[in-house]
């Protein structure tokens, strides 16, 4: 399957020369469902993982025995979805809707036994132009995650941990991997998904920018929108830098950060003060009234509400408020530590 993103709107390179020199690529992921195998990149897929190396468990204590059973979350999504495409749930779905959304709990589970992670996602190479090098030649990353937000100072945030390795030197792969009896959140689940990847152009988030560029274009913008309200007949909304010209919706590898819900943040590396590089965005949609521009050529722009809004949250992955979150690394040394934030 192929996935093309419109031409932009206007050439932002044409009204302002000097973004010719901030200009980057990032490769949009395009996420869809599908059946992907250990050798593919993918997203709730499984994973090229040893069979003799122990799985990634949270090692923090917190409460882990009651939640909700994976089994069901993904249920639960089928069934939403096949109800919706015949235009809404029947009586019995219903039931059956509620019953899947019951909260369970694991007996004799202490806070601090073995928790498994979550495999989110994982990268190769060969597939993902904008993947850096991992460590000694690294070709794949993987990405895992705890299904509890009970880490940080304050007892509620999230907890990562990628690794990197030499796919070659994997011989025996490890066919059932451990899971959550329960997870705490549905939007840590994702459904298994085929990637699509695509490198387009991108720039920096307009508080980057140098302050006289970042002036001159929130300038433009207010004309453009004055314009607009001024306009008598009901024309579409102007393109903005932010949404429609600079940084693309959904999952991606590389580029630039957004940091549309808080100011910009200083992402040094804490080993080495090294300013860090975006490595991964997880976005919980691909798209939304806003980002509307970024829908790729081949999708369904005439599909029913419900049905659109499956077709821009395929994953199932929702990071905080139905947000994006976005991962660091380290330029100098992929092996130090990585740091994010949750926009």
């Amino acid at each position: 399957m192929t996935m093309t993103t419109p031409p932009r709107p206007l050439d932002v390179e044409a009204l302002f020369p000097e973004l010719a020199a901030f200009r980057g690529t990032t490769t949009r992921l395009h996420p869809r469902p599908g059946g992907p195998g250990v050798s593919d990149s993918s997203v709730g897929g499984p994973l090229l993982w040893p069979a003799d190396e122990p799985w990634p468990v949270c090692p923090e204590v917190h409460g882990r025995g009651r939640g909700r059973r994976p089994a069901d979350i993904h249920r639960e999504r089928r069934v939403l979805a096949a109800a919706w495409a015949r235009d809404r749930p029947t009586d019995e779905e219903r039931l059956l809707l509620d019953e899947l959304r019951h909260e369970h709990r694991v007996p004799g589970i202490t806070e601090s036994a073995p928790l498994p992670l979550i495999a989110v996602a994982q990268f190769y190479r060969r597939d993902i132009a904008d993947l850096p090098a991992g460590p000694d030649g690294s070709d794949l990353l993987q990405v895992f995650w705890c299904p509890f937000d009970r880490h940080g100072e304050g007892g509620y945030g999230m907890s990562l941990d990628l690794r990197w390795r030499r796919s070659w030197e994997v011989a025996e792969v490890l066919t059932e991997p451990p899971r959550p009896e329960v997870v705490g959140f549905e939007g840590y689940v994702a459904e298994p998904c085929a990637l699509h990847p695509e490198q387009v152009v991108t720039y920096p988030f307009a508080g980057l920018l140098p302050e006289e560029l970042c002036a001159r274009i929130d300038a433009w913008e207010e004309g453009l929108e004055e314009a607009h309200e001024e306009a008598e007949d009901e024309e579409p909304e102007p393109p903005a830098y932010q949404y429609d010209l600079s940084i693309p919706p959904g999952w991606r590898v590389g580029g630039f950060a957004s940091w549309h819900l808080t100011d910009p943040s200083p992402m040094d590396c804490r080993t080495c003060a090294t300013p860090m590089e975006l490595l991964v965005t997880i976005d919980s949609s691909e798209w939304d009234g806003g980002s509307a521009s970024w829908i790729p050529q081949e999708e369904n722009r005439t599909a029913p509400t419900f049905l659109s809004f499956l077709s821009a949250t395929p994953t199932g992955v929702t990071v905080g408020r139905h947000g994006e979150l976005n991962i660091f690394a380290c330029p100098i040394d992929p092996n130090h530590p990585h740091r994010w934030s949750i926009q």
